[in-house]
């Protein structure tokens, strides 16, 4: 399985480093025969490349920045507080994301054109809150919910206040869901191409996914500018992910086993 599924990134890198005969021959090769760097360097050489990239980091940074402290609060009030109608508001969260993002393009659409945010970075990053938002909240709920109540309550006993209990408790027994729900917003946020094709029309305004369909046109496909490109955008992610992935480790397996 793990062949299956790292074979396809090998071949867009090794794509991204052959010639433009070599993509093309009759015969696949599994290696580069004559590796270079000219889709590489087609693909910095784009202005509209850095454009992308900086719109892609900006969409990305301002929607974590923003959904997970939200969610975290939110979630902390769903799995530690009794309130009205807080079946109802799980209810909705969970429901949202059962709702396909293509049923929701015209509508957020339209709704983006009335308040004059369509075409706009800022539409955008209101955009994927409204679909990041109930992953986050569902996810955090979980991992608030499996630390027992009855080490705050213990901490309240010892002469903590609620907040020293959540600073002291909470907050370090979450830190591993919380950086695991944060990456995966960073990941969806950073990948996202449905709502971009839809809500973008302006080039300079292009992120990275929306970007690398220049290179299909309807002359042809540029296919190592493509994977060059392609392979350039995995790095963020794939660097992210090594930095972080014990914490998510961590997090993936919180609650799963209680002792």
């Amino acid at each position: 399985m793990a062949i299956v599924w790292i074979f396809p990134v090998y071949w867009m890198a090794a794509t991204a480093l052959k010639p433009g005969p070599d993509i093309h021959a009759a015969v696949p090769q599994l290696w580069p025969a004559r590796p270079t760097l000219q889709h590489f360097t087609k693909v910095a050489s784009d202005p509209l490349f850095w454009d992308a990239v900086g719109n892609s980091a900006l969409v990305t940074g301002m929607t974590v920045l923003l959904a997970v402290p939200v969610a975290f609060v939110s979630a902390l009030a769903i799995a530690r507080f009794r309130f009205r109608g807080r079946g109802v508001y799980v209810t909705v969260v969970m429901l949202v994301q059962m709702v396909p993002h293509v049923a929701l393009v015209i509508p957020i659409f339209l709704t983006l054109s009335d308040v004059g945010l369509s075409d706009s970075v800022t539409g955008l990053i209101v955009t994927y809150l409204a679909f990041i938002l109930p992953f986050a909240v569902w996810t955090l709920r979980g991992f608030i919910a499996s630390v027992p109540r009855e080490l705050e309550e213990a901490a309240m006993v010892d002469g903590c206040g609620r907040m020293q209990a959540f600073w002291r408790i909470i907050l370090p027994l979450t830190l591993p869901g919380l950086i695991a729900t944060t990456v995966y917003s960073m990941v969806l946020a950073w990948n996202e191409y449905l709502f971009a094709y839809f809500l973008l029309g302006s080039p300079d305004k292009h992120t990275v996914p929306l970007w690398l369909t220049h290179f299909v046109t309807s002359e042809g496909t540029d296919y190592g500018a493509l994977m060059a490109g392609s392979t350039i955008v995995a790095v963020p992610v794939v660097v992210f992910f090594m930095l972080v992935q014990r914490h998510i480790a961590g997090g993936l397996t919180a609650g799963a086993v209680k002792g």
